[in-house]
């Protein structure tokens, strides 16, 4: 027995999304996406993490370990539906007067509303954004850089996470929103391609989900595939076979009314010829 396997012996372990319910069902992209976005370690936004494992203090020579202690952050629902490029809500305590007890504190990022363009999808899209936000898009040279270079880790919220999941959904069909423009539509096909080489059609489908979002579309795929099919349409199917394999078309436009040897008539119970 393994040394893991000890120290778990006799332990209750909590079981995971994906271990019960709905969760145990997802496939493995999702899965792959999920562990992108929650369980990957963001790029450090709100403080400069220190290289090393030690350092000496200028001043009085002291070595000293050092800590980098991720600063505490607040998630905001309302982000979900804006891009703050990685930035979030900072919680903390601030101390107003040296006379006083500390209070608690958040400091906001600085919020504006904003447009932002995306070539593939040939779309303004006006949304909230920080300015760390537009010097990320200005530094990736567009919109559409920014997005598809950006792990979901740091993108964060639902948002960009989705718009990312329709570029490469629209990449994927050839860029057909420039139909009507055979050149641009090969221009930007050919400029953002590149991006799709990192994912497969399944792990694009199921990009940008949350857990929720991505067990409520499993549930309806599950449904729509368990959805009982009326009779009438399987003896529709059914008779329609059996017309094809007698060579009989079953159009009433190639029935003739006036002909009284057509095979409706002598299967008719209710004509008056004898």
């Amino acid at each position: 027995m393994s040394s893991k396997a000890i120290k778990t012996l006799g332990k209750f372990i909590k079981p995971g999304l994906f271990d019960k319910g709905t969760g145990a069902l997802l496939p493995e992209a999702y899965k792959k996406f999920y562990k992108e976005w929650r369980l990957t370690e963001p790029t450090v936004v709100h403080y400069i993490p220190e290289e090393g494992r030690f350092k000496r203090d200028p001043v009085t020579g002291e070595v000293q370990r050092i800590q980098n202690h991720p600063i505490p952050l607040l998630f905001i629902k309302e982000s979900n539906e804006q891009i703050w490029g990685g930035e979030q809500v900072i919680q903390g305590f601030q101390i107003r007067d040296w006379r006083r007890r500390r209070v608690p504190h958040f400091w906001w990022p600085h919020l504006k509303r904003s447009v932002v363009y995306s070539e593939v999808l040939n779309q303004h899209i006006s949304v909230v954004v920080t300015n760390r936000t537009i010097n990320l898009i200005h530094a990736n040279y567009g919109f559409d850089h920014y997005v598809l270079k950006t792990p979901a880790c740091d993108l964060k919220s639902l948002l960009p996470l989705t718009l990312k999941r329709k570029i490469l959904q629209e990449l994927q069909k050839g860029c057909p929103t420039y139909e009507d423009q055979p050149e641009k539509q090969k221009e930007i096909h050919n400029k953002y391609k590149q991006y799709l080489t990192a994912y497969t059609s399944e792990e694009i489908e199921w990009y940008g989900y949350s857990f929720t979002q991505a067990c409520k579309k499993l549930e309806a795929s599950i449904e729509a595939k368990n959805q009982p099919v009326p009779l009438k349409s399987v003896y529709r199917s059914e008779l329609i076979e059996k017309l094809k394999e007698a060579k009989i078309s079953a159009s009433s436009e190639e029935v003739a009314v006036g002909n009284t040897s057509t095979w409706l008539k002598k299967i008719n119970p209710f004509s008056k010829e004898t």
